[in-house]
């Protein structure tokens, strides 16, 4: 539960291990094939997901951070880094490596979308209240965890949804921009 609320975070850390020249260099020329797709920022993808679930997109931007532990997924940020997406490293692409961190890559796949539905942020509410109240309470994570979900009802009221909504990249391939 913890990790799906960084996650939700967007400001989530999570860790990986590099992968290998040959996958990024088989990554990077199947991607050309794939130049028919429009490739759009972070920002221009999230304004559209909703109508793009399921479908395959292209996206640019900054690499904020690798997972250290599986090398299996890194966050692509907008200009001002104030809103990152998930992208999933597919067969193709198998890991991403630690030296991404701060380049700018555009990423192919499938968007697909994540719902955390009303009962679950429910219980992210009874869990934060249950770790408010241990004597050895993180005050910087529940403050954390309580501004996630804050967040999240905020987004969900915005957009009329009794659920909220967390899109990620299934990526295909990607390529290092200069």
């Amino acid at each position: 539960m913890k990790k799906l609320i960084f996650a939700v975070g967007i400001a989530a850390v999570i860790s990986a291990c590099g992968g290998s020249a040959s996958k990024q260099n088989s990554a990077q020329g199947d991607s050309q094939a794939k130049a028919a797709v429009e490739t759009m920022t972070v920002d221009s993808l999230m304004a559209v997901a909703e109508t793009l679930v399921d479908k395959e997109v292209s996206i640019k931007g900054t690499v904020t951070h690798v997972c250290q532990h599986s090398g299996k997924r890194c966050f692509v940020a907008n200009a001002d880094e104030s809103l990152t997406i998930r992208i999933e490293a597919g067969d193709e692409i198998g890991t991403f490596s630690q030296e991404l961190v701060g380049t700018d890559i555009a990423a192919v796949g499938i968007l697909r979308e994540n719902r955390i539905v009303e009962d679950e942020i429910q219980q992210m509410e009874v869990n934060l209240e249950e770790m408010q109240a241990a004597e050895d309470a993180d005050t910087e994570h529940c403050a954390t965890e309580a501004a996630n979900i804050s967040q999240m009802r905020e987004w969900m009221k915005k957009h009329g949804k009794d659920y909220y909504a967390i899109y990620y990249v299934d990526g295909q391939t990607y390529t290092v921009q200069n």
